[in-house]
């Protein structure tokens, strides 16, 4: 069996945000060089999140109004976690929702995905660095 790891680095200057990140798992995928197998992709931090779905303006922001209604940012005054000096409670909610990784197969060398499935990476605290894993595992 074949395994290939590689690093996305997400950089996101804006507090919060949804990037399209299925070109970069795709290049991971052909790299390893697997036919068969599976790809895990995993946001390595407890304030991000990597999810599938539709590449649909409208759908990311009714994300972002209801995760908004959800766990409102403000005011940070509402959050045990804050009391730390933190500001960021909100994010590990939505986090929570939203969810930590995704599995997806591999057939035939390409990410095998249902109608309009894409890879996304969701950030609730941004403005820093941070890593996603992508493990491609198969023959």
């Amino acid at each position: 069996m074949k395994s290939h790891t590689a690093y996305l680095t997400m950089n996101i200057p804006k507090r919060r945000a949804f990037v399209n990140i299925t070109r970069e798992v795709a290049s991971a995928v052909e790299a390893s060089g697997v036919r068969e197998g599976m790809v895990l992709v995993n946001a390595m931090h407890i304030s991000a999140s990597v999810f599938i779905n539709d590449d649909e303006s409208g759908l990311h922001h009714d994300y972002e109004v209801w995760l908004e209604k959800l766990a409102p940012h403000a005011p940070t005054s509402q959050y045990r976690h804050n009391d730390t000096g933190e500001d960021n409670a909100d994010a590990h909610l939505k986090r929570q929702v939203m969810g930590r990784e995704v599995m997806v197969a591999i057939t035939q060398g390409r990410l095998d995905f249902g109608p309009w499935e894409q890879i996304f990476y969701g950030e609730f605290d941004g403005r820093r660095a941070k890593r996603v894993l992508v493990k491609v595992i198969g023959e």
